[in-house]
């Protein structure tokens, strides 16, 4: 097999806001198909789409109520049948996620679930009674807010949610369950997807006997109430895993495809790495390097070592679409298109399979979504603490000058942020020094350099602000040499070797005899 995920670069397209082929404010998957040759031209190898699937749209798309139909807002089947064609025409993989943890209160499975106790499938989702003072029958926490559970009038029960009410959570330990997401992927690989990320992938089991999770330190000045816990017994349970060993022999019965986990957790690397031992998944990424700041050389450092298996292979992004876009989130509301450069150009310099989210290849800095635009239940709820996850969902950017930015020529579900339109793709395919020119150039030298898609990595000692690696293939004399320099003033740093080659990686930087040197967010590949 080729592995055609290893180490290579997937694009995230979140549907609603890529493009919008009918107008109707909404993209849609004819929009990502006749964006195709864009993302071909990117470079990239492969796209994940963000769910489209059948959904009341409660937490838009990850409350699903059909796994096997396309929502009408994003299309048909058939227009996901062309999509994948066209894609792969062009060389391009397609992964889509499944959302096996939880469905939507609208699924009928849930329908049939809620109605008695004794129906056939009245053992799919995690029911519990009420203690005898009638409160959920333990202390869990929704990550939205509030408690976990929520009481049925008809069962006069509790059912379980990790996230919203109308996301009730399926039972696992149930085998029929298990085989209902089996053939909801053979579906889907039946259609000739190349594979699957997996929302939450270590949320599927809970324990079977629903104990309290005990407290974290109380005085950890945690933000929201779900934090406050150690998450002992509502998610990452052993059994998680053999189900993962269960999907991993299916999906390989389809060929060369990928597994790709989300994972949350309060030990990131570590569980990372435990869903991606043989016989799991493929490879999965975590929130270590989406969530935690500031930007330091201590932390990709310390990131990128923890990855201390040599048989798991792991996945790293600097943005996605539940997260403040790394440009802002790293560099501030005043961060500038030499920071982003940067960023993009150490993404893809690190070990491992790399995430890039649409947008990110433009610059985009995080949208400002006033209040009363506001569309995320997440947002909503802690408002005004967070305004969630709208700034980094709303509509790319196509064209300066076309109204809402060459998205839809309607009002787009989410606004166009003003500042966005100087970002748009028609004006930076004209300038070959742009984000997205450059964006180009890094994704080219990665897939030219074995070393980067495939080699080792090894950290040299450097001060801060200094980041300086290797990378090399086992076996062979060439080494690269990579040195970034993470801040806004200019570096040197004295070369291991002094006979370096400067191999022109296409940020600011040049050797001065046995120096670096590091202009402002400046960044070398030399090669040894």
């Amino acid at each position: 097999m080729s592995e055609w995920w290893r180490g290579g670069v997937i694009y995230q397209v979140y549907p609603r806001s890529f493009c919008d082929s009918n107008d109707d404010g909404v993209g849609d998957l004819p929009g990502v198909t006749s964006r195709l040759d864009y993302l071909s031209a990117l470079g990239v190898d492969g796209v994940w789409l963000s769910p489209f699937f059948r959904s009341p749209m409660r937490d838009f798309g990850y409350d699903i109520s059909d796994y096997c139909d396309v929502d009408p807002i994003f299309g048909t089947l058939a227009d996901l049948d062309a999509l994948l064609a066209k894609a792969h025409d062009r060389g391009l993989k397609v992964i889509i996620d499944q959302v096996y943890s939880h469905t939507s209160d609208q699924h009928e499975w849930f329908k049939e679930s809620r109605s008695s106790r004794d129906n056939p499938k009245a053992d799919w989702y995690v029911w519990a009674n009420a203690r005898a003072d009638g409160g959920p029958p333990n202390n869990w926490i929704s990550l939205f807010g509030g408690q976990a559970w929520s009481w049925d009038s008809r069962r006069k029960q509790y059912y379980m949610h990790n996230f919203l009410s109308e996301q009730p959570d399926l039972n696992f330990h149930n085998p029929e369950v298990r085989q209902a997401a089996v053939d909801v992927a053979r579906f889907w690989l039946n259609r000739g997807v190349d594979g699957f990320r997996l929302d939450v992938a270590n949320f599927y089991f809970c324990d079977r006997h629903l104990r309290d999770n005990p407290p974290k330190s109380p005085d950890g000045g945690f933000a929201r109430p779900y934090w406050h816990q150690r998450h002992l017994h509502d998610r990452s349970q052993p059994e998680n895993l053999s189900f993962m060993e269960v999907l991993r022999s299916e999906v390989d019965k389809f060929g060369d495809l990928m597994t790709v986990a989300e994972i949350g957790s309060d030990s990131y690397i570590d569980r990372s790495i435990e869903y991606t031992e043989a016989g799991r998944l493929h490879t999965a990424y975590n929130f270590l390097l989406l969530e935690n700041g500031p930007l330091s050389a201590r932390l990709i450092r310390s990131t990128l070592e923890s990855w201390t298996s040599k048989t798991a292979w792991p996945s790293w992004s600097f943005s996605n679409h539940d997260v403040v876009r790394a440009r802002t989130r790293w560099g501030g509301e005043s961060a500038g298109d030499d920071f982003a450069r940067m960023l993009m150009g150490l993404l893809l310099c690190l070990r491992g399979t790399i995430f890039l989210y649409q947008g990110d290849e433009l610059g985009l800095p995080q949208a400002q979504v006033p209040f009363d635009r506001l569309r995320d239940p997440e947002g909503i709820r802690f408002w005004p603490d967070s305004l969630g996850r709208d700034g980094c969902r709303t509509p790319i950017p196509w064209h300066t000058q076309q109204a809402n930015a060459g998205f839809s020529t309607v009002e787009p579900w989410l606004p166009v942020d003003p500042a966005h339109p100087a970002y748009a793709v028609d004006r930076q395919e004209a300038d070959p020094h742009s984000i997205l020119s450059q964006t180009r150039r890094f994704i080219a030298f990665r897939k030219a350099h074995e070393e980067l898609r495939l080699g080792d990595i090894e950290f040299l000692e450097a001060p801060e602000p200094i980041l300086v690696f290797r990378r090399v293939m086992p076996g062979r004399d060439r080494t690269l040499l990579c040195l970034f320099n993470l801040s806004d003033q200019v570096q040197r740093f004295v070369l291991p070797e002094g006979n370096e080659t400067n191999l022109d990686f296409g940020l600011p930087g040049s050797v001065d005899g046995s120096e670096a040197v590091l202009p402002a967010w400046g960044g070398l590949v030399l090669e040894t």
